[in-house]
C-alpha cells in the first residue's frame, strides 16, 4: 500500500511540475539562484558555482558578450560561534561573527562585559575602562523607508571592532545592525582600521541584545564565555559576470547596471541580493527583446561586494577609462521603487524632465538630494559617471539584511514586479534620449 501511494504521489508531483506554468525572468532568477546555488560567499566555491550558474542562465536569455572577469581576493570564512553569560544570571546568548573578526582560542575566552549605549560612548571611555574586557555596544536602529538610518547605526559595526581593539578590549559585541526583533543576529563586514589587532567581533540578536543590556543594568558584574574560530584562507578567485544589451551607436557610451553575485553565508542571499540581480535582469531582457537601443546596456553581475566592494573596483579598473553615460545599481531588497534621485552634470537635465514624466506615470516621483550609487558603481561615479538611485521601500529590509531569514519565501512578487516596471520604464527613456549626459567631476579616489 505505501509503495503504490509513494508511486501514486511521485506521478502526481511530475504531472504538477511539467503542467506548472513558467516563471517570469524576474523571478526565475531569484528561484533559480537561491535554489540551486544558495549562499554563495565571496571568494569560495559557492561563490565559483554561482558564476557558473550566472553565464549558463544570462546565454539562455539571450545576452550578447557574456563572459566572467575574474580578480583575487582575501577570503574570510565562518567557523564556530557560541556565547554564554556564566555569572551573575547563567545563560546562552544567540550571535554571529562579523565579516574578518579575529578567533578566540579553540576553547573561547571568559571575560568581563563592559556595556556602552552606542558607538559614541565607547570612543570616549577611558582605555583602561575597556582593557582586557568584552566590549558591549548597544544603539537604537529603527525602521525608515529610505533606510538612512543604516549610515549612522552601521558604525558601530563597520568601526567599532577597531575602535574597541584600540583600546585594548580582548573582544567586542555589538546589538544586531538590524530592526527586527527574531532571535536571528546580523552579521556583517567591517575592517580593521589604523593598525588594529584583530579581535573577536560578533553581532548578537536583537533580542539577546536587549537581554543583556536588562542584565547589565541589574549593577552586578557580568561574565560570559565567548568561542568564536574563523579563520582567514588566504587569497582566492573571485569574478564580475558580464553581459550587454548591444547599442547602435557605440560613441553614446555604455549604462551601466548591476547588483551583486555573492551574498553572506547565513541564508540564501535572495534579498540581498538576487533580487537586486533579478530586477536589472528583467528590465535589461525587456529591452533587448524590443527595438536596437542607442546606447549599450552592461549587466554586471558583481562579484564580492560584501566583504569590501571588491567586484565593484576591479570593474572600475579594467573599465574605468570607457565613456559610461550613465550608472545605476539595485542592492536594497525586492520590494517596490517609490522614488527616484539623479546626479547629472547638468541641474536642468532634459533628461530628468524625461524620466519625472515616464517614471511618474507609475507614481514614481522625484526625490530630494543627489544620488549617490551604491558599493559595486561606487568607484564608476567617483569617476564622474552621471548616477540614478531608483529607491526601493526599505521599511522591511533590515528586519532581513544579513540574517539567516534572507531567503526566497521573503520575496513579495507583485512588489518585485513592480520594481521589474520601474527599472524597465527608466531604462526605456536613458538608452535612447538624446540628452548627451555630460561627465561629473571626478571625485577623489582611495588608493
Amino acid at each position: 500500500m505505501r509503495a503504490l501511494f509513494s508511486a501514486a504521489t511521485a506521478l502526481l508531483l511530475a504531472s504538477s511540475a511539467s503542467s506548472a506554468p513558467p516563471s517570469d525572468v524576474g523571478y526565475d532568477i531569484v528561484e533559480g539562484l537561491t535554489t540551486e546555488v544558495g549562499q554563495r560567499l565571496a571568494g569560495t566555491e559557492a561563490e565559483a558555482r554561482a558564476r557558473t550558474w550566472a553565464v549558463a542562465r544570462l546565454k539562455a536569455l539571450g545576452f550578447a558578450n557574456v563572459r566572467v572577469e575574474p580578480f583575487d581576493m582575501p577570503v574570510w570564512v565562518r567557523g564556530g560561534e557560541t556565547a554564554e553569560i556564566v555569572a551573575p544570571f547563567p545563560q546562552k546568548l544567540v550571535l554571529a561573527a562579523l565579516g574578518n573578526s579575529g578567533a578566540t582560542p579553540e576553547a573561547g575566552i571568559t571575560a568581563e562585559i563592559v556595556g556602552f549605549p552606542g558607538l559614541d560612548a565607547l570612543k570616549a571611555a577611558p582605555d583602561a575602562e575597556v582593557r582586557g574586557k568584552i566590549v558591549f555596544v548597544s544603539h537604537r536602529m529603527t525602521a525608515t523607508q529610505d533606510g538612512s538610518s543604516y549610515g549612522y547605526f552601521g558604525a558601530a559595526r563597520r568601526t567599532g571592532p577597531s575602535i574597541a581593539s584600540s583600546k585594548g578590549a580582548a573582544a567586542i559585541l555589538i546589538r544586531s545592525i538590524g530592526t527586527d526583533h527574531h532571535r536571528v543576529p546580523h552579521t556583517g563586514v567591517q575592517d580593521w582600521t589604523n593598525g588594529a589587532k584583530p579581535i573577536p567581533a560578533a553581532a548578537l540578536s536583537v533580542p539577546d541584545a536587549e537581554q543583556l543590556e536588562r542584565i547589565i543594568a541589574r549593577g552586578k558584574p557580568v561574565r560570559l564565555h565567548l568561542t568564536l574560530t574563523p579563520r582567514m584562507t588566504g587569497i582566492h578567485p573571485s569574478g564580475n559576470v558580464i553581459a550587454e544589451v548591444p547599442g547602435r551607436d557605440s560613441k553614446a557610451g555604455v549604462v551601466l547596471i548591476g547588483g551583486h553575485l555573492d551574498s553572506w553565508d547565513l541564508g540564501t542571499g535572495a534579498i540581498d541580493d538576487a533580487a537586486g540581480l533579478a530586477i536589472t535582469t528583467a528590465a535589461a531582457k525587456r529591452i533587448l527583446d524590443g527595438p536596437k537601443p542607442k546606447r549599450t546596456i552592461r549587466l554586471v553581475w558583481f562579484g564580492a561586494e560584501e566583504e569590501g566592494g571588491f567586484g565593484g573596483k576591479a570593474y572600475a579598473k579594467a573599465h574605468g577609462t570607457e565613456k559610461h553615460a550613465l550608472t545605476a545599481e539595485a542592492d536594497f531588497g525586492a520590494d517596490r521603487v517609490w522614488q527616484f534621485r539623479t546626479h547629472f552634470a547638468d541641474a536642468k537635465s532634459p533628461l530628468l524632465t524625461e524620466l519625472t514624466s515616464a517614471l511618474g506615470d507609475m507614481g514614481v516621483g522625484p526625490g530630494s538630494g543627489a544620488a549617490h550609487g551604491g558599493t559595486d558603481i561606487g568607484p564608476m561615479v567617483e569617476r564622474g559617471t552621471p548616477v540614478i538611485d531608483l529607491e526601493q521601500d526599505g521599511t522591511r529590509y533590515f528586519d532581513i539584511h544579513h540574517t539567516a531569514d534572507d531567503t526566497l519565501d521573503k520575496i513579495d512578487r507583485a512588489q518585485l514586479d513592480q520594481a521589474i516596471d520601474a527599472w524597465t520604464t527608466m531604462l526605456r527613456v536613458v538608452v535612447d534620449t538624446p540628452d548627451p549626459l555630460s561627465a561629473l567631476p571626478a571625485q577623489p579616489q582611495e588608493d
